[in-house]
């Protein structure tokens, strides 16, 4: 008869994510590192300095839900890996939480794999809930980066307004 397990658990767990995006390379890198455009997708703030042992801060760190991370690798148009300093919200942990984007090209220039590996997430009671929150959170901001890159909002030009009811001829005082 084998020993019943423990209910006990450690070590760290992660997830992938996979979104295939029909732009090319380069427009996917810039929606990662472009501050403006992670506004548009996102809805936070980011502030980045973009390079090798940068800082990316998405939100308001004191605001709570914002995460700021230290830059690991930069690698343009291929790859970037955050290493995150403990969130405000994250419950204490030893361990470092990453968030790894890879970035491929598919069929010709025209269409960008992205690919996000998190690892680092301990696996522990304390940390399930935002264990399940950074996760759901990265695959509904891919399918967000997606459709802002694919489906660009297009600015819409201004038209006469007419007013509703027009002033008859000579009383229009």
């Amino acid at each position: 008869m084998s020993a019943p397990r423990k209910s006990t658990r450690n070590g760290t767990r992660g997830y992938a994510h996979l979104v295939e995006v029909d732009v090319p390379v380069t427009r996917v890198w810039r929606a990662l590192t472009d501050p403006g455009l992670i506004r548009i997708w996102s809805g936070q703030e980011a502030q980045i300095d973009p390079r090798r042992g940068g800082a990316y801060q998405l939100g308001k760190r004191n605001a709570g839900g914002g995460r700021e991370a230290h830059i690991d690798i930069f690698d343009v148009n291929r790859r970037l890996r955050l290493i995150y300093l403990n969130g405000g919200d994250w419950p204490p942990s030893d361990s470092a939480v990453v968030d790894d984007f890879i970035l491929d090209v598919r069929k010709g220039d025209c269409k960008t794999s992205l690919r996000l590996l998190g690892s680092g997430i301990p696996e522990s009671a304390a940390w399930d809930k935002s264990y399940v929150r950074i996760r759901m959170s990265w695959e509904r901001l891919l399918a967000r980066i997606k459709v802002t890159l694919e489906s660009p909002p297009v600015p819409q030009k201004s038209k006469a307004v007419q007013p509703k009811d027009p002033p008859l001829p000579g009383l229009d005082y």
